[in-house]
């Protein structure tokens, strides 16, 4: 393969997975790989094995013409930039015109689930970037990502420690996918990316309630769970009690009443048609990672 691959965010959680699902693929040869975070000795090790890692800091546009040079198919790993309204947007645009510049002849972009009918608070910040892609007139993938099953060692630990686990999601189903799922996802539409512009969301094989969710976690753990079924409001006073910044709470619950209002609860097949193996059962990942969910 002649052309240059370029991820973005490469240093983190995701970013990693993907270098690693493309080097492991044998198909893209690791100087034909451009890694760039903000941070680039956290890269070393793969600057190591002949990858070519370049600076780039969505903040600072000037930053990314230098980054993205040379690049033909560029997948942009959405930031994490939730601090401030508009920040992240501003930071997807700027990414956006630096890989127009820069002659990208692919654009690959990590966004969410449905985000133009979503109750999600950043919706708006992927839909906006999806909108900025199709305007360059650049072949594009938009991959939307589902909910990380990681996401739950954030609340699950802490839950399995009282037995009760404060839910607002009612009787809503979610499809978690893991995290290494999405990344091998994510390697194969930038391997196989072309001429054609396409969309997909990837999802883990099956969607559960909370109360499904619970039930799976408490029998691999051995440890009684229960969901307590609150309404959003009861949920943000739980949060701000157990001292979640008051700036993050909004997002937090919105994500249960996404969830309970049935808009994440879709399962695809993109991941196996993307990566070429089915997505790990949730069931299979509650064991592989039991140690996790105990604390």
């Amino acid at each position: 393969m002649s052309d240059t691959l370029l991820v973005t965010g490469a240093s983190g959680h995701l970013g990693r997975l993907v270098l690693d699902a493309l080097l492991a693929s044998g198909k893209v040869a690791p100087q034909n790989i451009i890694a760039t975070s903000r941070d680039t000795a956290k890269l070393d090790a793969y600057a190591a094995r002949g990858i070519t890692v370049r600076a780039a800091d969505f903040d600072d546009p000037s930053s990314l013409d230098e980054a993205f040079a040379g690049a033909s198919r560029i997948l942009l790993v959405s930031t994490d930039a939730l601090d401030r309204p508009g920040r992240r947007l501003a930071q997807h645009k700027a990414a956006v015109a630096a890989a127009q510049r820069a002659g990208a002849r692919h654009i690959l972009y990590t966004s969410m689930p449905q985000p133009d009918d979503s109750r999600v608070t950043f919706a708006p910040d992927h839909l906006g970037t999806e909108d900025a892609i199709k305007a360059t007139g650049i072949a594009y993938t938009i991959l939307r990502n589902g909910w990380y099953a990681e996401n739950l060692f954030m609340a699950l630990p802490q839950a399995l420690r009282t037995g009760v686990w404060h839910s607002a999601t009612g009787d809503g189903r979610i499809a978690h996918v893991t995290r290494a799922d999405i990344a091998d996802a994510l390697a194969g539409a930038l391997l196989n990316a072309g001429s054609d512009s396409r969309t997909y969301t990837l999802t883990g094989p099956k969607a559960y309630t909370a109360d499904e969710i619970a039930a799976v976690v408490s029998e691999t753990t051995g440890k009684p769970l229960k969901v307590m079924h609150v309404s959003d409001a009861e949920l943000a006073a739980g949060l701000k009690q157990a001292g979640l910044p008051e700036a993050v709470i909004p997002t937090v619950v919105s994500f249960d009443t996404n969830t309970r209002d049935g808009k994440i609860a879709m399962v695809t097949n993109d991941i196996e048609r993307l990566s070429g193996h089915a997505p790990m059962a949730f069931e299979e990942f509650v064991k592989a990672n039991r140690a996790a969910f105990i604390g």
